[in-house]
């Protein structure tokens, strides 16, 4: 009997350590788009900026400076995102957050939302949805331009720019 006491309280001991260790929050599916490193958080509203990138001129970066992109396998017509799944880990999505996104040099009339297939909202400039590249980790960087030939950063006025950068590949989605 002592030794059935000894194992059933290590198990509630183990078992009450378990939320601790940070729940659910952190399955790799679901981080790349709920990390505010990849995308605006959820919990407040999204942030768009303009700022002088490579040669690109005066691209559109989110809040922390980070490089936003639009692909052309989406619609700006109506506004439609084609880029879920795996293709949503390279690429997460601009999340809408709770309010309207704060602007800095983005024309308000461009701005918009759409509902993408999981029900979350994504930021849409000009009507096309968009997003960070999961592989620009820091302010300034554009490694996701012309990826797979369908990538680009996008202007202040909403459209995709097609200069190509130096060392682009063609690494996917």
């Amino acid at each position: 009997m002592k030794r059935f006491a000894i194992v059933v309280g290590s198990a509630v001991l183990g078992l009450s350590a378990l939320p601790a260790c940070g729940g659910g929050d952190d399955t790799p599916a679901a981080a790349p788009s709920n990390t505010s490193s990849q995308a605006a958080p959820a919990s407040s509203d999204a942030k768009l900026a303009t700022a002088d990138v490579g040669d690109f001129g005066k691209i559109v970066v989110d809040g922390t400076g980070r490089t936003l992109y639009v692909s052309d396998k989406d619609t700006a017509d109506p506004s439609k995102s084609n880029c879920d799944g795996d293709c949503a880990a390279k690429w997460p999505p601009v999340v809408a957050g709770s309010g309207t996104p704060q602007l800095d040099g983005v024309d308000a009339s461009l701005v918009g939302t759409v509902t993408r297939t999981d029900g979350t909202k994504q930021v849409t400039l000009a009507g096309l949805p968009l997003y960070l590249f999961a592989s620009d980790s820091n302010a300034g960087e554009a490694k996701g331009q012309a990826v797979g030939g369908v990538w680009w950063v996008v202007g202040a006025d909403g459209k995709k720019i097609t200069t190509q950068a130096s060392g682009s590949g063609d690494g996917g989605y």
